[in-house]
């Protein structure tokens, strides 16, 4: 069973017996806390079970002396203009949207592409982007229970 079933099953009586403006802002507090643990976790270049990202392949750059390859990955993807949220009252999704979801989709599965202008085929190791850490899942809980209990 996934990570998603397991808080499912749990919870889903207890949610189902709120009222659809409960539930509204329960998914909305639960989206504004995954996605600043998302946020955080690729801030930290880490994949949701705590292991680094895979880094980068040293490429012969001459005229760049290898300083665009040596930041840290995914600095843009992870901003407010990507990395989204949308919540209602029966679901809640953190995840990117347009071009950067192709891009994060090839990273979170690793992906072969083509790439640069000689069109040469690549594939990319795996870094998650999203998933669901162990933090992730009490923060879920807690949340949960702190809104039954109002």
């Amino acid at each position: 069973m996934g990570d998603i079933e397991q808080l499912e099953a749990k919870f889903s009586a207890l949610i189902a017996n709120l009222s659809a403006s409960k539930r509204q802002a329960l998914s909305r507090n639960l989206g504004r806390a995954l996605l600043v643990s998302q946020r955080r976790r690729i801030t930290a270049q880490q994949n949701p079970d705590g292991s680094r990202y895979e880094p980068r392949k040293p490429q012969k750059i001459r005229r760049k002396k290898g300083r665009i390859r040596r930041r840290a990955m995914f600095v843009k993807l992870k901003t407010a203009r990507f990395l989204k949220v949308q919540s209602s009252s029966n679901e809640v999704t953190v995840g990117f949207g347009g071009r950067a979801s192709t891009i994060a989709e090839v990273h979170q599965y690793g992906k072969a592409v083509t790439m640069g202008k000689r069109r040469k085929r690549v594939t990319l190791p795996q870094r998650e982007l999203l998933g669901f850490s162990d933090e992730d899942r009490a923060l879920i809980e807690e949340l949960v229970i702190e809104q039954l209990s109002l």
